[in-house]
């Protein structure tokens, strides 16, 4: 079962939400109370659909909704924006109310884990829990846009093949230090048939104006406003090194640490069981049913 719900997002910018499993009838079989809700936000070219098993098997619990944030999979790709991290944040406030979903728990990879703890910051009226997989709360820096603008560019698109996708993103890009087929999977969702080819199914240069409005500035000072208990989460080889995410957690007022053995950057891609087992327990601690 795959289920798309619209919600309007900030501007009314027209926003596809997708549930993968029917949630459960009641909590703990009293009927008549509302199941607990979880919004599950994607990082930076990604979509709701990299959620999917995830939201599988959170929904023997929750209602695990999934959103195509601005700019991205089925959602309204506006030519001219906004792709500021106030949209991004109002999009996600807006699935919340429209869905249902409050208290919500936010669960956010990437870019997605700097809208869910801006978010939680601002509204903890909204927010129950959050995750944050992988993401740094430091200034990356102008280099790090430099770089990836020239990344955007040495993309061979279009590609001929979706076997091309994969075996150019797991195997052949040269930002990979080492094979990742997973990481080929994630960008093959990603990616489009048209007349000449295979396309990604995003702007690269609207991916580099929603980056924009983050990659210089810290975001500490949020962190330590948000107020509900929190699970910062990193792989073993991924972007958020050990030391910044265990400040991150000293920052937070009620954070909690885990990392996930053999992953990168796309932790719950890359090894779901792993990822599963460190989320897993702390939902069911965070949120007693």
């Amino acid at each position: 079962m795959v289920r798309r719900t619209d919600v309007t997002g900030a501007g009314g910018v027209r926003l596809a939400a997708w549930e993968y499993a029917d949630p459960p009838k009641a909590v703990s079989g009293r009927t008549g109370e509302q199941v607990p809700g979880v919004l599950l936000l994607h990082g930076l070219m990604g979509r709701g659909a990299h959620w999917a098993e995830t939201a599988r098997w959170l929904s023997t619990r929750y209602r695990a909704v999934a959103l195509d944030q601005r700019g991205h999979g089925r959602s309204e790709k506006p030519s001219g924006g906004p792709f500021t991290r106030e949209a991004y944040v109002a999009d996600a406030e807006a699935a919340v109310e429209q869905l249902g979903l409050a208290p919500v728990t936010l669960i956010g990879h990437s870019m997605g884990a700097l809208t869910a703890w801006q978010l939680a910051a601002r509204r903890p009226d909204l927010v129950r829990a959050l995750v944050i997989c992988d993401m740094r709360a430091s200034a990356l820096g102008a280099a790090s846009q430099r770089e990836w603008s020239e990344w955007f560019k040495s993309w061979p698109v279009p590609f001929a093949t979706l076997a091309d996708v994969r075996k150019w993103f797991g195997e052949g890009d040269p930002w990979l230090e080492r094979p990742r087929p997973t990481r080929g999977e994630f960008f093959a969702e990603v990616m489009a048939e048209r007349t000449d080819g295979w396309r990604p199914v995003f702007s690269r240069r609207q991916m580099l104006t929603a980056r924009e409005t983050w990659v210089h500035d810290a975001h500490w000072e949020d962190l330590a406003h948000v107020q509900c208990p929190t699970l910062v989460v990193r792989g073993l080889d991924g972007d958020l090194g050990r030391a910044e995410a265990q400040e991150m957690v000293r920052v937070l007022p009620r954070g909690v640490y885990a990392e996930v053995p053999d992953a990168g950057h796309l932790v719950h891609y890359d090894q779901p069981d792993g990822w599963r087992r460190v989320v897993e327990p702390f939902l069911e601690s965070a949120l007693p049913v």
